[in-house]
């Protein structure tokens, strides 16, 4: 599906009337990573999964920053008519979440920010410098996202990850605009949302996987002491691709926070 204004592809399902539910993918990913999302929470939400701009059917920033994608996500719920959403970002997706929290705090019913980072550290950090490096190199030297999508999505997964859900990481990996992976990953660097972090006054899940090398179950565990109304959840042996490798698991920890807000609201 398209947006009225046709900047957005999405995929959607369930009652246009229904509290609106929405992922964001993160930047390897797509709206098609969220299948079995969307198919297991229609029948109690509108779940709706964007392609992010320069993904998909999606068209690209002129500019990209998390501020910029956070901006848009505004426009792309309001294209929607999505008023008072949960919203589920992953990696990049939940710092865009973040962002758009901290300038929109009472438009959100509630988030789950899963598996991502409230910082990206120093701009000119030696971390975050060879962080870029590893992943922008190989394409520097002739690799496209096709040939690098299988040790790309190798590197980012647990124990046991499900076969189908490992087929599908690979075809978006594989299928994402190299110029939009690029663009992506320079906009994390100097990424910091720290010190709004207690401003957060939505019921807010964090969910990590104990073997995400990217966003640490640490950190995660305790980013969530900084925020007021949150709770945490660790899925043991889980990769960076919750949803994808254990997507059962994913789905009933997402099951449990949603009814909790049920019962609050």
């Amino acid at each position: 599906m398209i947006t009225k204004d046709g900047r957005f592809a999405y995929e959607a399902a369930g009652d246009p009337d229904a509290t609106p539910l929405i992922f964001l993918h993160g930047i390897g990913g797509a709206a098609r990573a969220w299948r079995q999302q969307l198919a297991r929470f229609s029948t109690q939400f509108r779940a709706i999964a964007w392609d992010m701009p320069g993904y998909g059917g999606s068209a690209p920033l002129a500019s990209v920053s998390i501020t910029a994608l956070a901006d848009v996500l505004q426009q792309f719920i309001e294209q929607l008519g999505a008023s008072k959403p949960i919203l589920v970002g992953h990696s990049i997706g939940g710092m865009i979440v973040q962002k758009w929290l901290a300038q929109f705090p009472k438009l959100a019913r509630a988030v789950v920010l899963a598996q991502t980072s409230p910082a990206f550290g120093k701009a000119d950090g030696d971390w975050q410098k060879s962080f870029i490096a590893a992943r922008l190199g190989p394409l520097d030297r002739g690799e496209t996202m096709k040939s690098l999508a299988p040790s790309l999505v190798k590197e980012l997964v647990g124990d046991d990850p499900d076969p189908k859900g490992m087929e599908l990481a690979r075809e978006c990996m594989a299928s994402v605009p190299e110029a939009s992976y690029r663009a992506m990953m320079l906009a994390l660097m100097g990424f910091d949302q720290r010190s709004t972090l207690k401003d957060i006054s939505v019921p807010t899940l964090l969910l990590s996987g104990s073997k995400d090398n990217n966003a640490p179950a640490p950190m995660m565990a305790k980013t969530v002491t900084f925020i007021p109304s949150a709770e945490y959840v660790e899925l043991a042996g889980v990769g960076h691709l919750a949803n994808l490798e254990r997507p059962d698991a994913f789905d009933e920890a997402l099951g449990r926070f949603l009814n909790s807000v049920a019962t609050k609201t």
